[in-house]
């Protein structure tokens, strides 16, 4: 009865517009009147979809014997693995996406984001790339180069949900309102502002902070406690998580908790918790300091799942897994570069699969079924109205005109997604070289995947289902198909006002995908 009724509550409709682990014995807690399931959401930084030992391919491959994720593996087999989730190939549109259920080419937050008013990229010489939203999103208006949003925070804030942030925020530029995870909807912070990496994973390093003196922007916030302390970045998130949820259960109010660890991302610093252990695998230095990482954000995931057991909160709370970006490929890792996410081409900033498949697993007892699969793709922006038709909220409305569709049929196996196209929108050098980066547009129709290069007129086609590693284009054989899916890529560009490049040769902007053909 229990799981039938938040699965009622689940499936109303959904309307609008626009280091020691501390926990509490569960008899301790006040009682929550408010029935509605808690939401944990725990997000990976550039983890790839093959940086586990949880294949999520039909085959396994020495990725999946390299790195250990017993608890992925855990949470595999007690809810949904979904094989062709995609994010952006890069943070910040992820992150702004999920958050706001807009497509990075509506939100213009394309790029990754950290000081006021200032872009990473360097001059080109042959595009002129677009004044983009280089400060991020936030709630207020009127502040410059952001787009103003609601966050899916503040919904759900909004709607009597008890809402954390803890790890990664990167949602806005330093010194803007959206850097702050307090003002983007969220009752509790911890460590998350403006910079999308650790200047140090170490709590004997202060996590890179500097006593007495100018910190860098990448410095965490916040974990002063842990600072001079043998202590890795993951294991104090995981700990101060588990103390925010101490609180939050004292309180008649669901939780939403968004664990959105700094982990993988680089400096690609060993975990000594784990790191001998790749050694003695033969893995080189840094390659065995990727996979520490791994495994101590694993070890959170399972650090998380067992309080929710202590505190039997398990049957009553949906746990989401889910990676921002690709896996670095393109620099930093040892062996031959773009290959680290094989059976994908690339890695992060790609758009090739590298670069936008990502590990994705949910658990919901009682309405998701254990042990099971989903090979339907979806993307970023469906987290945001699913998740808040996962807390039974009805009616809301947003600032922001919205692009994400709910898949909640593909977890209850009742009702079905429509058949819909994704798209990714990236008109910017991100720095590094390799296959797939650079100024790009795409499109996932069905089968088929048509990658568009601004620079060139360039199109690529791929049955990703026949060549899940993108080696054959085969644009030229099917002029008929590139043709129908430039035209639907760019009828959805256009309909978002996206950007384009100037190119230097014409001085004009880039052409759309349909009018180079």
């Amino acid at each position: 009865m229990k799981n039938e009724l938040l699965l009622s509550a689940a499936l109303l409709p959904l309307c609008g517009m626009a280091g020691e682990v501390h926990t509490r014995p569960s008899n301790e807690t006040a009682p929550v009147t408010d029935k509605r399931p808690n939401i944990i959401l725990f997000l990976v930084d550039d983890m790839g979809w093959q940086d586990t030992s949880l294949p999520f391919w039909t085959q396994r491959t020495r990725y999946n014997d390299t790195y250990h994720t017993p608890n992925m593996e855990r949470l595999a087999k007690q809810g949904k693995m979904f094989t062709q989730a995609y994010a952006c190939s890069i943070s910040s549109p992820t992150r702004v996406s999920l958050f706001t259920g807009m497509n990075a080419a509506r939100h213009r937050v394309t790029s990754w984001t950290l000081r006021k008013n200032t872009t990473h990229e360097q001059p080109d010489s042959v595009m002129i790339y677009p004044e983009w939203n280089v400060n991020g999103i936030c709630q207020e208006p009127g502040v410059e180069r952001t787009t103003q949003v609601t966050s899916l925070a503040q919904v759900l804030k909004d709607n009597g949900y008890h809402t954390i942030h803890c790890g990664k925020a990167h949602f806005g530029a330093n010194d803007t309102p959206g850097a702050d995870p307090l003002k983007m909807g969220f009752d509790v912070n911890i460590a998350g502002h403006a910079a999308g990496s650790p200047a140090s994973y170490y709590g004997m390093q202060n996590f890179g902070n500097k006593p007495g003196g100018k910190s860098p922007l990448a410095a965490v916030p916040g974990l002063e406690k842990y600072h001079g302390k043998d202590i890795f970045l993951s294991e104090a998130l995981t700990i101060e998580a588990e103390k925010a949820l101490d609180n939050a259960r004292t309180t008649d109010k669901p939780f939403f908790l968004y664990m959105a660890h700094y982990a993988i991302h680089t400096p690609i610093q060993p975990d000594m918790r784990f790191y001998q252990k790749y050694l003695d695998k033969g893995l080189p230095p840094i390659e065995a300091a990727y996979a520490t990482l791994i495994e101590g954000m694993d070890k959170s995931l399972g650090d998380l799942m067992d309080y929710l057991d202590k505190n039997n909160l398990t049957d009553n709370t949906v746990l989401l897994f889910m990676s921002d970006n690709g896996g670095l490929a393109a620099h930093t890792r040892a062996g031959k570069l773009h290959r680290q996410n094989y059976p994908l081409n690339s890695g992060k900033g790609s758009a090739y699969e590298g670069g936008v498949r990502e590990p994705m697993i949910v658990r919901w007892p009682g309405v998701v079924a254990a042990e099971t699969k989903c090979d339907h793709y979806l993307m970023i922006e469906d987290f945001f109205p699913t998740i808040l038709e996962i807390a039974g909220v009805e009616h809301y409305n947003t600032v922001q005109k919205r692009d994400g569709i709910s898949f909640l049929p593909l977890l209850t196996g009742k009702g079905k997604m429509p058949a819909r196209d994704i798209y990714w929108h990236y008109p910017h050098s991100w720095g590094p070289s390799g296959p797939g980066i650079g100024a790009t547009c795409s499109i996932r129709s069905g089968e088929w995947k048509l990658v568009y290069y601004f620079d060139s007129g360039k199109h690529e086609l791929f049955n990703i289902p026949a060549d899940i590693s993108e080696k054959h284009d085969v644009a030229a054989e099917n002029p008929k198909l590139v043709k129908k899916l430039s035209k639907k890529l760019s009828n959805y560009l256009r309909s978002v006002d996206a950007q384009r490049p100037v190119l230097r040769a014409t001085n004009r902007l880039a052409p759309w995908p349909d009018e180079t053909l």
